[in-house]
């Protein structure tokens, strides 16, 4: 009967007899089924005989399928063999303290001797505490002094020495942006001096003693938060994992997939992806999947749920991101290390940037391969047991998590109150606060994450943490932070704050110089004088204060190439002449980009003091050029605001255009510029020729092997009756598998009653008759809410013509 089936098709259709006809719909629906194939053969040959006897219509043969599989399983619908979650263990985790106001937040602090079983004593903290403290005085030092050495040769350059408005603006923008990249140019050092010597007695990864046997009973929980993502990578980001775990997995490591997804369509894909990820790790690893009904919070609400709902059962919890990878092996050393520091409750990696093409993201992925190794380093050194936790690629001990880590709601509305955005910082700080450490695993590999590919992807995830870092001013003078995060948060403040700080510098310069061209030289005092006041020029004073702010900027970049050279790895980035090419190309980029973020990151943070709140979007992590129309769009402002100000300067004082012309250049040229460095093609000939290699492309770990691989394998993966991969809804709809599947996810029964029952009755109506193009989101999200609904549409749909059904329901599907 397959073989005839198969072969029936176009006019033959047409002159089938009836028991023919509704043959083929019927194997065209069983074969969508999970069943065996005899089974299949069986079911259809019997309901094809039950329709010769009783004479009913072809088109009810979906239903008869339908319902007789059913009654093969058993259950009132097609529902999955394994719960999608385990049993939930609830556990309180909300806020232990007050709602922040930024000058006070009630609750209690830790305090040495505390008898909580659960808090580290503090003399386990004693040493390395004062070590930090004393760190961090001399890096006071190093800020300070040159700081203020810099700020009072600034001050002799100026005409005025200082003494009129516009010096005295320019010297504190100037202030703050001298610290600020001198507190990077430390930092950087700090870390090439450890790791050029190699061993740091305060690692966390310093076995002291042999590293601890993890204890029976304790579990971990690897979490991946989802929101709208590309399923088929984020799946294959999950199997390379979970399989790189291996056998040490075996009841240690349960995985999750929590999703915050709003879009019908996009979480149908999740569960799709889900069921077959599951089902191929059968043997591996356990994996779950929770998404949540209301998005509360975003991702710091989507990791609270699941420690309210589950925390219980594990010990650690490691968070990912979406397209975070990480070895096997890294995740059991992380834990061996928080068995044995008892003390610790969070061990933060330093994921590398890896698996992107396009020239942006692989300059990008040089620099985080060259200098951020030196510049974590470097932080480990000065912040020790108080460092970040940036959200991601992050071990957590569950338990003081959920007691001490809830975060508060701060006063005022949004964008500068209401829910705190970026929740990693100020988790960190409540878990120092709390008696535990919180330390960075700087030298410990096999951990990585992906970038943004283009400069739009870039400054929409920088907008998000613009609004985040801001609100951590509020927190600045809390009680309830460490002195060390009160300063981190700052830090974290002007990494947007910087760019405006540039911004005014810039302007305020160029209003000083039209001032001097509109103010003719006074050589003669209006008091009674011998002798003129001749102007004062000493260039090398100017050219002494450019050199070392270039040297602040610059000289850690060469520190990064020189450490390669002393580890002897110049060959793992495709040796010394085509990476000193690449760190070439890597300035040249990043010096092109760095005006059009400064006009980017100034208006971000313009528009939240002012209110304007920004949104949640999809992240975009697909390696995606931009049209000239987006960059166009990007950029239009900027480069009228460009052209203004340069048009006003050449025509004003040209000596101080010639001076600022490399910031007016890139931001004229900005959207060719976007366009380029988005290019895929660009990145991949420049990978061809050797330039820009990491590490991890030149001898590339296993696991990111097998994320490549599993990626290629879903993508390429046949789609069920051919419907697009954006259409979710369609598929949970038409396709019998993916009907059942999304039943199976419902765990309530459909409301009953007349009124709902004549809603539910015109809700399929408009589904049947308008498609799901038809649709908007809150109908698509009613029907496969109800599993009465969905059921009926399903029905229906099957008794529709075959050419409808693909008309509106884009199902490549052949029946009569």
């Amino acid at each position: 009967m397959t073989t005839t089936v198969a072969n029936t098709s176009g006019a033959a259709s047409k002159h089938a007899s009836p028991a023919e006809a509704v043959s083929r719909r019927l194997l065209a629906y069983l074969r969508r089924l999970p069943m065996a194939e005899e089974q299949r053969l069986e079911t259809a040959q019997e309901l094809t005989h039950a329709f010769s006897a009783e004479g009913n219509a072809p088109e009810d043969a979906a239903s008869r399928a339908m319902a007789a599989f059913f009654r093969q399983t058993g259950a009132p619908g097609p529902r999955q063999d394994a719960c999608p979650t385990p049993r939930i263990q609830r556990t309180p985790m909300a806020p232990r303290f007050g709602p922040a106001t930024g000058s006070h937040w009630a609750g209690p602090r830790f305090r040495p001797g505390s008898a909580c079983s659960d808090i580290p004593l503090e003399h386990r903290h004693r040493l390395w505490t004062r070590v930090a403290n004393r760190r961090r005085l001399f890096l006071a030092f190093l800020i300070v002094a040159p700081t203020l050495a810099g700020t009072l040769r600034m001050r002799e350059l100026f005409p005025s020495q200082g003494h009129t408005g516009l010096e005295v603006v320019l010297l504190i923008a100037f202030s703050f942006l001298f610290a600020w990249i001198s507190i990077g140019f430390w930092t950087a050092m700090a870390g090439f001096v450890l790791l050029a010597r190699g061993v740091d007695r305060f690692a966390a990864t310093t076995a002291r003693e042999t590293d601890a046997m993890v204890r029976p009973g304790v579990r971990t929980a690897v979490v991946f938060p989802v929101y709208g993502e590309d399923m088929d990578r984020v799946a294959a980001g999950i199997e390379a994992v979970a399989r790189s775990l291996g056998g040490a997995a075996g009841g240690n490591f349960d995985f999750f997939i929590l999703s915050d997804t709003r879009d019908p369509d996009a979480w149908v894909e999740e569960e799709r992806a889900f069921a077959a990820l599951r089902n191929r790790l059968i043997g591996v690893v356990p994996v779950f999947y929770r998404r949540r009904r209301a998005n509360i919070k975003k991702k710091s609400g989507n990791i609270a749920d699941f420690c309210r709902g589950f925390g219980a059962g594990y010990t650690y919890m490691l968070v990912m991101d979406a397209d975070s990878i990480m070895a096997g092996e890294t995740i059991n050393r992380l834990v061996q290390i928080m068995e044995r520091r008892r003390d610790v409750g969070i061990l933060q990696t330093i994921p590398r940037l890896v698996g992107k093409a396009t020239l942006l993201a692989r300059v990008q992925q040089l620099a985080s391969s060259l200098y951020g190794p030196m510049f974590a380093a470097g932080l480990h050194y000065w912040l020790m047991g108080n460092a970040l936790y940036i959200g991601h690629n992050a071990l957590i001990r569950l338990r003081p998590f959920t007691r001490y880590c809830a975060l508060p709601r701060l006063r005022g509305s949004p964008p500068l109150g209401g829910e705190i955005s970026s929740h990693d910082f100020v988790e960190s700080g409540l878990m120092r606060r709390a008696g535990w450490g919180v330390w960075m695993v700087y030298d410990l590999p096999g951990s990585y994450e992906e970038t943004p590919t283009n400069v739009l992807a870039e400054l929409e995830r920088d907008r998000r943490w613009c609004k985040g870092n801001l609100q951590h001013l509020r927190l600045v003078f809390s009680s309830a932070v460490f002195p060390a995060y009160r300063m981190l948060f700052v830090n974290g403040v002007m990494v947007y704050g910087a760019a405006l700080l540039w911004f005014i510098f810039l302007a305020v310069s160029s209003a000083e110089a039209v001032y001097e061209s509109f103010t003719p030289l006074t050589y003669f005092p209006p008091t009674r004088s011998l002798f003129p006041n001749w102007p004062i020029w000493e260039p090398w004073w100017a050219v002494g204060l450019l050199l070392t702010t270039g040297g602040l900027l610059f000289l850690p970049k060469l520190a990064g190439v020189l450490l390669v050279l002393l580890k002897g790895r110049a060959h793992l980035f495709g040796g010394l002449a085509k990476l000193l090419v690449g760190v070439g190309i890597e300035i040249v980029v990043s010096t092109l980009l760095a005006p059009v973020r400064m006009l980017a990151h100034s208006k971000f943070l313009v528009l939240t003091l002012l209110g304007r709140d920004t949104g949640w979007g999809r992240q975009v992590r697909e390696d995606k050029s931009l049209s000239p129309g987006e960059a166009v769009r990007l950029h239009l402002g900027g480069t009228i605001l460009a052209t203004l100000w340069a048009m006003a300067l050449y025509l004003l004082n040209q000596r101080f255009f010639w001076w600022v012309s490399p910031i007016f250049l890139p931001l004229l040229l900005a959207a060719p510029l976007s366009m380029v460095t988005s290019s895929p093609g660009v990145g991949r000939w420049l990978q061809h020729l050797g330039l820009l290699l990491i590490p991890e492309e030149v001898e590339p770990p296993q696991v990111l092997l097998d994320l490549a691989k599993h990626h290629r394998a879903n993508q390429e993966a046949d789609r069920p009756l051919g419907i697009p991969r954006d259409q979710g809804f369609a598929l949970a709809v038409v396709d019998p598998a993916s009907c059942g599947l999304r039943l199976g996810m419902i765990h309530r029964p459909s409301r009953t009653g007349a009124d709902r029952e004549a809603r539910r009755e015109a809700l399929v109506a408009k589904a049947v008759a308008l498609g799901p193009l038809g649709l908007d989101i809150g109908d698509k999200t009613k029907v496969l809410d109800d599993s009465a609904a969905l059921i009926e549409l399903h029905r229906q749909i099957w008794r529709l013509p075959a050419k409808e059904v693909r008309r509106s329901w884009l199902a490549q599907i052949d029946w009569p």
